[in-house]
């Protein structure tokens, strides 16, 4: 169980090291966001916002399903021992 921890919390401060830093959009989108918020718009912020909320989700559910998947074969694993 240990192992488990240790392993989801090196994940999770993984991607928050790393999350910041991306920025990803085409170089179309880019400029675009750039010239809004030199014009006082905001709306660029809520784009790299939503581009990484977008990114982030697949991943989240992979984990999410591959720890259900863990935990199920492990339980299936301990009842033919016992």
């Amino acid at each position: 169980m240990k192992k488990i921890v240790f392993i989801f919390l090196f994940m999770v401060t993984l991607l928050i090291s790393i999350v910041p830093a991306a920025n990803a959009q085409c170089a179309m989108c880019t400029v675009s966001a750039e010239q809004s918020v030199k014009n006082g718009n905001t709306q660029g912020n809520g784009l790299n916002s939503g581009i990484l909320y977008l990114l982030a989700i697949p991943y989240l559910l992979i984990t999410g399903m591959g720890i259900l998947w863990y935990v199920k074969f492990r339980k299936k694993n301990t009842e033919e021992v016992a």
